[in-house]
């Protein structure tokens, strides 16, 4: 997820436009690219005229070198400082086949500047250009306006936003997430399609719960790696009063993790927490799983596998790390309010404060000197992204809801880990999940990623998930 975004730039032109405009934007885009941050592909003038794409032996062209690029290509810009060759635009991205994400931006005209020598028509010509897309079976994202200047906010906000969908969508094609143990008994809920998820390029690799523990068994609490984990943790969060035992099984937990994923290349993880762990390990998974999140390697409780991929979408989008919470609580009389909960593996990031704790919710079962490792606090304030994604076996399709909103300062007393939501039209998102049957559990991150994050599944991976008020 620290990788440079990269673009591969195709420039438009028709030749009887002027000439000076293709040359000047050109130089102009690829500056504005070079200043976000986005690393570049694209023809120079030596390859072609100006550096554009017009005829077909220039889409052969832009085609190869995008090809000796393709490994690090995220998504491909169309600009268009004049009204562009609609054919040489589509032939060059068919013949170099990315498969990756299109942004169309079209020059604005200046009302001043509407002479032959001046004028662009790249408002006609961006539709032109969006037709043969459409035509040639490629999927393509458009600007907020339909003209844009390249130095306008405009344009920088679309940037970022294209570029959080060129993540998520390299991201999650090909993603592979591994199940830590099988799916809780009295959780039908989070039952879930493998095959759907292979399908859309998303592979899950298992591993029995025995595996890990046989594993930990065979690690010596004086080893190094070991040692080294416990330090991580007591970095980490606050462990006063944690039994130094405990923050052993904890590290011994961690090392086994990592070393599966690591061996297997997974991204993220599901984990069965409950109550297997705790019976025979004597702790809950929840402070390892926190740090896995907050290391951007999301980790879902209770073996929510679609769970863990709506957290990765989320922290592909945004770069930081993702919970996945229940919806858990209505707040007093409020319909746009309630309370986000989880008893908890919420990642460090996200608390406003937090501590190391115990697990009260299943303490009284497996007792409670056997669940230290909960991550206890109150969630940071401020706006938010959720997503929950979930095979709909019944259709044959990968579906789920994404939105915004706000975790509010409102008092709340309650344990674990939670805040106070506010999402405009809740209730309306609430019977929707309902009427869908989707599951109680949805993903969050910090920060606004819902238009990106949209884009992505829908447009590109083909998912059918409901945008609620993005």
């Amino acid at each position: 997820m620290g990788k440079q975004t990269t673009l591969a730039v195709i420039v438009g032109n028709r030749g009887f436009f002027p000439d000076h405009l293709c040359d000047e934007g050109r130089k102009e885009v690829l500056a504005v690219l070079e200043r976000e941050g986005i690393a570049t592909v694209a023809l120079t003038p030596g390859d072609t005229p100006f550096g554009s794409v017009e005829t077909r032996d220039h889409a052969h062209k832009w085609a190869a070198l995008a090809k000796a690029h393709a490994d690090c290509i995220d998504g491909v810009l169309v600009t268009l400082p004049n009204f562009g060759d609609e054919r040489g635009i589509a032939d060059a991205l068919r013949l170099a086949n990315l498969d990756v994400p299109v942004l169309v931006q079209a020059y604005p005209d200046e009302p001043g500047k509407m002479s032959l020598a001046n004028r662009r028509d790249s408002f006609c010509g961006k539709m032109s250009a969006c037709n043969n897309l459409r035509q040639y079976g490629i999927d393509y994202t458009l600007t907020s306006l339909h003209t844009e200047h390249p130095q306008s906010p405009e344009f920088a906000a679309d940037l970022r936003n294209f570029a959080a969908t060129c993540r998520v969508v390299r991201g999650l094609n090909g993603a592979r997430i591994g199940a830590i143990g099988a799916r809780p008994a009295a959780f039908n809920t989070v039952r879930f399609s493998e095959k759907l998820l292979e399908a859309s390029g998303i592979t899950v690799d298992v591993i029995d719960l025995s595996e890990i523990f046989g594993r930990m068994e065979r690690l010596d609490e004086a080893a190094t790696e070991v040692q080294a984990r416990v330090a991580k943790v007591k970095d980490y969060l606050c462990v006063a009063d944690v039994p130094e035992a405990k923050l052993v099984q904890m590290a011994k937990l961690a090392t086994v993790i990592d070393e599966w994923m690591a061996k297997e290349e997974l991204s993220a993880s599901a984990v069965q927490c409950w109550t297997s762990i705790e019976e025979y390990m004597g702790i809950v998974p929840c402070t390892v799983m926190s740090m896995m999140s907050d290391n951007l390697i999301p980790s879902a409780c209770e073996v929510d596998i679609t769970g863990v991929v709506g957290m990765y979408a989320l922290t592909l989008a945004s770069g930081s790390p993702a919970a996945l919470l229940d919806w858990n609580n209505n707040y007093g009389g409020d319909p746009d309010k309630c309370v986000l909960f989880h008893c908890s593996n919420l990642p460090k990031s996200i608390f406003a404060d937090v501590k190391m704790g115990v697990q009260d919710i299943i303490g009284g079962s497996v007792g409670i000197e056997n669940t230290y490792g909960t991550c206890v606090g109150r969630i940071a304030s401020g706006p938010f992204t959720f997503c929950r994604i979930s095979t709909d076996d019944l259709n044959g399709e990968i579906a789920g809801y994404l939105g915004e909103g706000e975790v509010t300062d409102d008092p709340l007393d309650t344990f674990g880990g939670a805040g106070v939501a506010h999402i405009e039209d809740l209730q309306e998102l609430l019977r929707l999940i309902c009427v869908r049957g989707f599951e109680h559990h949805v993903a969050m991150t910090q920060g606004r990623v819902g238009a990106a994050i949209s884009e992505a599944l829908n447009n590109y991976l083909g998912w059918m998930v409901y945008p609620h008020n993005v």
